[in-house]
């Protein structure tokens, strides 16, 4: 399987983009066609509508959406990388690749065995998709409240609480300063999850309070964007 490059509008860092596969109801696996050379978008802002590609099964010509591809940056830009429609004929030498598997994360610890994601349509979704993460990572009694108490912290564990921003606006700076002040409080680790991402100044704020932050996008697959993040997933709790 080849890789697709992706440029970074923002930062120009390179990339090999490797898109995730889905489970087509007959049993085939599926992804989204790539357009190699298709240029990039950043997203700065989000509609669930956006969100989604149909793509075409080969096996048994069903036609599903399945979340568009994205990818997060180190510079903490989220891409969104473009895809054929599923009205075209695909052609050519990536016609027939299609990728086998899901990596690890590029910082995982070889032991760890591959977290397995959910896809997220809704917010709710994605508080879940954070409690499967951070049980992945090592965290033990993870706990998701019914209801989102007046705190906005959304999960709590042995050790460690959480925050999830499920809104299509970037995570803000007092979003941050609130979750490490709960933190701090409790005498706990802190850890940020967002679906769109972080404001510049959210993010600096964060690395200089040693704030874990993830991005999820809607396969439900977090990826690190700091350094606190990076240390937390390749030591686990």
């Amino acid at each position: 399987m080849e890789s697709v490059p992706v440029r970074c509008p923002a930062c120009g860092r390179d990339h090999a983009y490797l898109t995730p596969v889905y489970p087509c109801p007959c049993g085939t696996p599926i992804a989204p066609p790539v357009l190699r050379g298709g240029a990039v978008e950043p997203i700065t802002h989000r509609t669930w509508s956006e969100d989604w590609v149909t793509v075409r099964c080969r096996t048994c010509g069903r036609h599903d959406q399945w979340p568009q591809p994205e990818l997060c940056c180190p510079c903490g830009t989220v891409l969104r990388i473009p895809v054929r429609p599923a009205t075209e004929s695909a052609s050519g030498p990536d016609a027939g690749a299609l990728p086998t598997h899901i990596p690890l994360p590029r910082t995982a610890a070889a032991p760890r065995p591959a977290f397995r994601p959910m896809t997220i349509r809704t917010g709710r979704d994605a508080v879940t998709a954070a409690a499967m993460y951070l049980r992945w990572l090592g965290y033990r009694d993870v706990v998701q409240p019914a209801e989102r108490p007046a705190s906005r912290i959304d999960l709590r564990a042995a050790g460690v609480i959480a925050q999830v921003d499920s809104t299509t606006r970037p995570t803000t700076l007092r979003d941050v300063e609130c979750l490490w002040l709960n933190g701090l409080n409790a005498s706990v680790t802190s850890i940020f999850f967002s679906l769109a991402g972080y404001a510049q100044d959210a993010r600096a704020r964060a690395d200089g309070l040693c704030i874990p932050l993830f991005v999820m996008d809607l396969t439900g697959t977090p990826q690190p964007v700091n350094g606190p993040a990076d240390e937390l997933l390749s030591t686990g709790a």
